[in-house]
């Protein structure tokens, strides 16, 4: 259809006004499209600058250096020992299956550890590194790190790993440390991003664990430059982080290594306090374990070895123990009884073999019995006909007073883990905790140790370094922290008349040295050295009527675990104390003759430094101590030299 020019007109300006729209609008666009590209170049160049600075950059926290641990004498007990790893970021891997294949063609990867790595990466997120190898050689270490390009999201890492070179000498003192768990995890609060790196090592008992967060130290972090592939190209610069603390502990590495040496062979526990002021200088518990293998992880074999063990070798017998303390407890019903002025030192109580009460008898150890017995004799001699009789008049009550005022029956706060509190029962505990009432009966078994009291062999070493230095000393462990010495109070005197301890002393002088002395056997030579001490043997079983009768059973004659719990109790010197000892046995049979001479060898090798010479022994025991001697690994552990690394 042919258009007119009026047609031609009016088409031609709607085609202009379109045309000044639709360029408004480009126009409006290019504008904005200006503007926006100014406001990203000019105003925010910085966020993206940041932004493209994190694609390219990863920042890593470093493991700071955990701290040493250290005997009195500066001999390193808990070091840190340098360790070869392998570590993969899943994110970086892309992969992952793809990258192991290629890591396993360079060196061998143990398939357990592999699968336990990666059942770990499947838990945690993308960016969490993962460890696949560690404690690598420094072979297999330069192998991964000179094929690092071609191994994406792999990086070859040189960590701190914990070693003991002391072994299963200080098991139950310090611990060990292990790698993180959920567990462990599940119980902090808060946790510091530290435990997120991978293996990283805490502490599980002892010493390790109450002090980890000083012993921790705090994360450095290091920047990393990557490619786009997510391949480590350089280390661009490093904070290494707070170190943790140096602790240095009371124990001395000699007398703790003795004691463990000396301890062989038995279910026992035993510890050595200076009398001067609390500080413990040994702790022994066997048998023991070597804490290393906790390190990495226990394998299942060698858990089950140690947890099927009799002789139950995880269990700290020293401070988490807890026995009937028997005749070793005779020092504080005889306090009691002497503070209450119920009894006096000159003052006898026949013995027949037994003391009855109402129609039940309460057998004395001795069963032809001891005949007159005085304060000393009893001791001496261990009359437990004695005891039943004093107790009644002094009540149990005073005298589990006595037994707090000297240390047991009291939590003591250290830093080990699960310090027994133990029990000097009283008439309101019975009612309280077992809906009974106090009987006459109770008090004659707690008068001699029994019935229900308790004590850990660290109670039993506090009362004896009390009763000897005549002072209320409080134990510490930790002598210095960081390099801070941990000086404890001066502890002030016993609320307990110094004539009713001189009147133990000697009692307890006699004990080791008397001719009726049940210790008599395990005496010290040595003038300067002399031992006092006082012997114990508690029961783990009931002694029917028709046993007496017929002749109480032997301990030799009984299974192990149906023996009685030998002890020991004793200081030196005599007339100077500096050492207290106390020694348990588990079903060792009588104090005596498997607690008492222990503690004789202990306390002779504190006072002497070292192995004591045989003339410090009886003449008819010399053959015998020397060939026990010789047949002893004792180990000779000296302080590093000052320019020692802590890596």
């Amino acid at each position: 259809m042919r258009q007119t020019p009026k047609d031609i007109e009016e088409s031609s300006r709607v085609m202009t006004r379109r045309g000044l729209v639709v360029g408004g609008l480009q126009l409006a666009f290019m504008g904005m499209l200006g503007l926006r590209m100014r406001q990203m170049q000019i105003e925010e160049a910085e966020d993206y600058r940041l932004l493209a600075e994190e694609n390219r950059i990863n920042m890593r926290l470093i493991a700071p250096p955990r701290g040493l641990i250290f005997d009195r004498n500066g001999v390193i007990i808990a070091d840190n020992s340098q360790n070869y790893r392998i570590i993969i970021v899943r994110e970086d891997a892309g992969d992952v299956d793809d990258v192991i294949a290629r890591l396993k063609q360079i060196i061998d990867l143990d398939d357990s550890e592999l699968e336990r790595a990666l059942r770990e990466m499947s838990r945690r997120s993308p960016f969490v590194p993962v460890t696949l190898a560690d404690r690598l050689t420094w072979e297999d270490f330069s192998r991964v790190a000179v094929n690092s390009p071609a191994l994406p999201g792999i990086t070859p890492d040189v960590g701190l790993s914990r070693y003991y070179p002391m072994k299963s000498d200080f098991a139950h003192v310090i611990g060990y440390v292990g790698p993180v768990s959920d567990y462990d995890l599940s119980q902090i609060e808060d946790p510091d991003p530290l435990l997120q790196i991978p293996k990283f090592q805490i502490g599980k008992i002892g010493v390790e664990k109450k002090l980890e967060e000083p012993m921790r130290g705090k994360a450095g972090n290091k920047r990393i430059e990557v490619n786009a592939a997510g391949r480590v190209m350089r280390e661009l610069d490093r904070d290494g982080g707070v170190a943790g603390q140096d602790v240095q502990l009371t124990v001395d590495a000699r007398l703790q290594n003795f004691v463990q040496a000396r301890l062989d062979g038995e279910s026992a526990g035993a510890v050595v306090i200076d009398c001067e002021n609390g500080d413990i200088l040994a702790i022994g518990s066997a048998p023991a374990f070597d804490p290393n293998k906790f390190v990495r992880g226990i394998s299942g074999s060698d858990y089950r070895e140690l947890t099927d063990d009799k002789y139950v070798p995880l269990r700290n017998k020293a401070v988490q123990g807890t026995y009937p303390p028997g005749s070793t407890y005779k020092m504080v019903t005889a306090l009691a009884a002497l503070e209450a002025g119920v009894v006096s030192p000159g003052e006898t109580v026949w013995c027949p073999g037994h003391y009855r009460l109402g129609n039940r008898r309460f057998h004395c150890w001795k069963r032809g019995g001891h005949g007159h017995m005085n304060f000393e004799d009893a001791l001496v001699q261990s009359c437990d006909t004695y005891y039943y009789d004093v107790s009644q008049r002094v009540g149990i009550d005073k005298i589990s007073e006595m037994a707090n005022k000297l240390g047991c029956g009291v939590r003591h706060d250290i830093p080990m883990s699960a310090v027994a509190e133990g029990l000097a029962p009283t008439q309101r505990w019975k009612q309280l905790r077992r809906g009974e009432a106090w009987r006459i009966g109770d008090t004659l078994n707690a008068s001699i140790g029994q019935g229900y009291t308790l004590t850990s062999p660290l109670q039993l070493a506090l009362m004896t370094a009390r009763l000897a230095s005549g002072r209320s000393l409080e134990l510490r462990l930790i002598k210095t922290l960081g390099g801070v010495e941990q000086a404890g109070e001066t502890a002030p005197a016993l609320d307990i008349s110094e004539n009713g301890l001189r009147r133990i002393r000697q009692a307890m002088y006699y004990v080791s040295n008397g001719s009726r002395g049940t210790a008599r056997g395990s005496k010290i030579m040595t003038e300067e050295y002399k031992l006092a001490g006082k012997t114990g043997t508690s029961q783990v079983r009931n002694i029917s009527a028709a046993e007496r009768a017929q002749g109480v059973f032997r301990n030799e004659d009984l299974p192990w675990e149906r023996r009685d719990h030998a002890l020991f109790v004793g200081y030196a010197p005599y007339d100077k104390p500096r050492y207290a000892v106390s020694v348990v046995v588990e079903h060792g049979g009588g104090g005596s003759r498997a607690a008492a001479p222990v503690a004789r060898d202990i306390l002779l090798f504190a006072q002497y430094g070292g192995v004591p010479p045989m003339e410090a022994y009886p003449s008819s025991q010399r053959e015998r101590i020397r060939s026990m001697y010789d047949d002893m690994t004792l180990a000779d552990p000296r302080p590093p030299a000052p320019a020692r690394s802590r890596a």
